[in-house]
């Protein structure tokens, strides 16, 4: 059988380490082409993706993007097009979170984590969604979190920013889906990430309390995820958010 993503180019952004990293590695082993993005002061943790990607027999490149910035969004999907001759896939993983309650945030804080989250999302789509129409097509993942479908305590911003990536996404498969460019997004919950590692443990154990799998999941397991959404087999499902959450909604 062949490979989900045989042949197909792209991007992923945030994946110098983390979620973004994994996303990238199993799009890279269902046969994907796949430019690693991150910002630059991330470039080291950008090019250990490309190695792990490449020692597995896969083809990567690094390209430093900042996700909040419209100039650099739109030069990242130039630059795809230009280094793989295509863009059939982009996946919106960049994100931060701040654990603060929220009379606590500061704006600049609140301001800060809506602009890479959302804004890093919708100029994704953006710049992104044009080439693919033109190109007769492509797939599109945003990567929201159960915190886009739930409330989840002391991150509020994060919270509004998931749950802008949800809105998001249904509006873009809604305008879209109709000319070719298929947009979903996935909704993980507790994932092996550098974010994970910084939280603190109560706010671990709250995370993986509600779910009915009691242990943290692995970057891989969104990508897998990811990669079934945007492959072609998914060809008649627009506008989902997948949890992938260790079963943290299945109660809810």
């Amino acid at each position: 059988m062949a490979q989900l993503m045989e042949d197909k180019a792209g991007y992923v952004t945030g994946a110098a380490g983390g979620i973004g990293r994994g996303i990238a590695q199993e799009l890279a082993k269902e046969g994907a082409r796949v430019v690693v993005s991150d910002l630059e002061s991330a470039t080291e943790g950008g090019q250990e993706t490309v190695r792990l990607i490449e020692e597995a027999g896969g083809r990567a490149t690094f390209i430093a993007a900042d996700v909040a910035q419209p100039d650099q969004v739109e030069a990242l999907v130039q630059r795809t097009v230009e280094v793989f001759g295509a863009l059939d896939y982009a996946v919106n993983n960049a994100g931060v979170a701040i654990h603060k309650p929220l009379a606590e945030v500061s704006p600049e804080d609140f301001d800060r984590v809506i602009s890479i989250n959302l804004k890093g999302v919708f100029l994704g789509l953006k710049y992104a969604i044009p080439v693919m129409v033109d190109a007769g097509g492509g797939a599109i993942v945003n990567v929201a979190s159960v915190a886009g479908l739930t409330g989840v305590d002391l991150i509020g911003p994060y919270t509004a920013s998931k749950h802008g990536i949800v809105g998001l996404t249904k509006n873009a498969a809604l305008e879209y889906s109709g000319r070719g460019v298929r947009v979903n997004a996935v909704a993980p919950n507790a994932i092996r990430t550098p974010l994970m590692d910084v939280s603190p443990p109560e706010f671990i154990e709250g995370l993986i309390a509600p779910q009915a799998m009691k242990r943290v999941g692995e970057p891989e397991e969104v990508g897998f995820a990811v990669a079934a959404l945007l492959s072609d087999r998914s060809g008649f499902t627009p506008g989902v958010t997948l949890p992938v959450d260790g079963g943290y909604l299945t109660g809810a």
